[in-house]
């Protein structure tokens, strides 16, 4: 639709676009799409421009705090606006000299109903609504009770200004739809130097035409309001006549999207805060280690559509795993440790075994790992009485450390009391040592370990799915009541790599075996903490569980 306007020149010869969050709550994924759509849209086309606008509109839901937020999530998923960053409430004195123009053609009024009666008067779906009584009075009439509204001598919801253009319209954002209404509330931007609001349907076409916005893009919910959209720009008679396009929203399963909905979940202390890694905030995804990049290819990829759908949460991390798999270090981790102890090794000898850093990319290098008589392995990696397709360690059975030697599992030490497994006892043979050439014998399993005295002590936070469902949000349930129990599991005495030890907040490694896990900005220099952004397939669950 762009390319054809831009043929034809029916929006001149640059795309602008803007972007227009409210800036009431932090952002989610869904806004990413917008985002990604927006600049993209402005990046393809040569020339392209796209602008940073906040619809602050309404100064009672309104924060600074959002406005510094949104900024620094678009920032994060790697867009610039430059110096076109616009608030509506940049307009204001134009908007309300717009208000008058239309008032003095006849076009607008002030309205004295209250709530209660306007809704009455709107009619239904079905039927037409009713003209206000005060749907008569006099352009002089209107201008100087609009006055008045402005000056503050007017109580919230005494009056509001209303286009006057057909209660019998089918569509009922046609029926004299609200423009002006009273708020005696302070701006974040403007203190108290208004008493009057524009709304959104009239602030927001009229920004669009002020800035030379050739292609609003907004979501299908606005599909209803676009002939209100055109009315607007039509009657105040601008310049630039913007097109408003519609496209559907980004939904996702087994999450919530809804403003209302995000708010109470952190209200009612359900998650942590706007930034748990659990929500589909932008500051919740980049706290869990998800790159931004790989939020850009999922929007590139679940594209434009003029139907809602809803997107599978697998398709967003498949596309955060494709990223991490060629940019995240490896190093190994025990999460849930289990000593093993290599009764054949020498005491108090230490070995720098070489490991790769990344095989997808030579140009990481390689780096150290200590290894030594005493190590941690994974308790999933033992089964005493195993299955036939298990490959890992078992006892009689030998197994491939990576990176270092094959050994065998000779002995289970169990506790007394318990009867709980507490060490294993194996023996290494030491012409198997990887990549040493001294051996070709194969082994069918390969597990990862640190070593006792070197390891590095960490917390690790296994996430899941916020809710057990693939649709929370259907309005037949409360979302609630599908909240998944074991959407949160923390993990203390945990080892990583030594080589982890000072890893800066934000870092994303892959712990091989285990998942792609990013460094929490609750570590400090004396504990790491480490979120699990997105799990590896593990083929053997798969299997046990069958």
């Amino acid at each position: 639709m762009v390319a054809r306007d831009l043929e034809t020149q029916t929006c001149g010869r640059v795309v602008h676009t803007r972007f227009p969050p409210e800036p009431n709550g932090y952002l989610h994924v869904g806004h990413a799409k917008s985002i990604c759509l927006n600049f993209g849209i402005a990046q393809e086309f040569s020339g392209g421009l796209c602008n940073l606008r906040f619809d602050d509109t309404n100064p009672t839901k309104e924060n600074v705090e959002y406005v510094e937020s949104i900024q620094e999530d678009v920032r994060w998923l790697g867009f610039d606006w430059e110096d076109r960053c616009f608030f509506a409430s940049d307009y204001f004195e134009r908007l309300y000299e717009y208000a008058v123009f239309l008032i003095k053609k006849g076009k607008a009024y002030v309205d004295s109903l209250n709530a209660d009666d306007v809704r009455a008067y709107r009619g239904t779906l079905t039927e037409p609504g009713k003209e206000s009584p005060y749907r008569t009075r006099s352009v002089e009439e209107n201008l100087h009770l609009f006055a008045t509204m402005r000056a503050g001598d007017c109580e919230e919801g005494a009056h509001v200004l209303r286009a006057k253009i057909d209660m019998a319209s089918p569509n009922v954002n046609m029926r004299d739809p609200t423009l002006y209404r009273i708020r005696r509330v302070a701006h974040h931007r403007t203190g108290t130097a208004w008493n009057i609001y524009p709304t959104y349907d009239f602030a927001h076409p009229l920004s669009d035409s002020l800035e030379g916005i050739t292609h609003s893009l907004c979501t299908l919910e606005f599909e209803d309001h676009r002939p209100l959209y055109d009315w607007v720009l039509t009657e105040c008679e601008v310049a630039c006549h913007s097109q408003q396009i519609e496209f559907a929203r980004l939904n996702l399963t087994h999450t919530v999207m809804s403003k209302r909905k995000l708010l109470a979940l952190v209200e009612e202390g359900h998650v942590w805060g706007w930034n748990d890694p659990r929500l589909p905030t932008l500051m919740g995804l980049r706290r869990r280690g998800y790159p931004p990049e790989a939020i850009r290819r999922f929007c590139e990829h679940v594209g434009v559509a003029k139907r809602d759908s809803v997107v599978e949460m697998r398709l967003l991390e498949h596309f955060v795993r494709e990223d991490l798999n060629a940019r995240a270090q490896r190093v190994m981790a025990v999460l849930r440790p289990l000593r093993v102890v290599i009764t054949n090794y020498p005491e108090g000898q230490v070995e720098e075994l070489q490991a790769v850093n990344n095989p997808e990319d030579p140009t990481m290098g390689t780096r150290t790992v200590p290894f030594s008589r005493v190590l941690y392995v994974e308790q999933d990696d033992f089964r005493e009485n195993p299955h036939k397709k298990y490959f890992r360690l078992t006892p009689g059975q030998e197994v491939r450390l990576r990176y270092a030697y094959i050994v065998r599992c000779v002995a289970v030490i169990k506790d007394e009391h318990t009867g709980e497994i507490v060490e294993l006892h194996c023996t290494y043979d030491p012409e198997t040592k990887s990549g040493s050439g001294l051996s070709t014998r194969k082994v069918k399993g390969t597990i990862h370990w640190v070593s006792a005295a070197h390891a590095v002590e960490a917390d690790v936070r296994v996430f899941d799915h916020l809710f057990s469902v693939p649709d929370p949000g259907n309005d037949k349930d409360d979302y609630r009541n599908f909240l998944n129990p074991n959407s949160f599991i923390g993990l203390s005495g945990c080892y990583v790599e030594p080589a982890l030890q000072g890893a800066v907040i934000g870092r994303r490694f892959q712990f091989e075996r285990q998942g792609y896990f990013c460094v929490d900005s609750d570590s400090t220099s004396q504990r790491l903490v480490f979120n699990r952004t997105v799990a590896l397939r593990d083929s053997w669950s798969k299997i046990e569980k069958r």
